[in-house]
């Protein structure tokens, strides 16, 4: 383990350990977990294949994690899939919300979420 003696002093109070030192500089960011982006990126296939969507974003905040979907690369996102952890114990932490900013769907479960699109997914999967 590395360590930093501070020059002022060489007391065993200054020393400070290198990675302690890092982590409390970096700023935590909310992340999708494995879990979380192959439910996503199910749903997104789908919808790629019927034609509606051509292009994602995913956004690591400080606060929540995004992942957007487009239809065209210089437009603004369809939709916006968030996980906000500190609505977790209230409405829950997923929401599926418009391009004009309109929730349509927040829930506990990611997958309960997702089910939002289901309509288009059947429509995309008959003949």
């Amino acid at each position: 383990m590395e360590k930093i003696i501070s020059q002022q002093s060489n007391s065993v109070d200054n020393v400070v350990s290198i990675i302690d030192a890092r982590k409390k500089d970096q700023k935590t960011e909310v992340k999708f977990d494995r879990r979380e982006l192959d439910q996503i990126l199910q749903v997104y296939s789908f919808m790629v294949a019927g034609g509606d969507w051509r292009d994602y974003a995913i956004d690591h905040l400080q606060d929540r994690a995004v992942f957007s979907v487009f239809k065209r690369t210089s437009e603004m996102p369809l939709f916006r899939i968030e996980k906000d952890p500190k609505r977790a114990q209230k409405q829950g932490a997923y929401s599926v919300i418009t391009a004009a900013g309109q929730v349509i769907k927040r829930g506990h479960d990611l997958k309960q979420v997702l089910k939002v699109f289901d309509k288009a997914i059947k429509l995309v999967q008959s003949d």
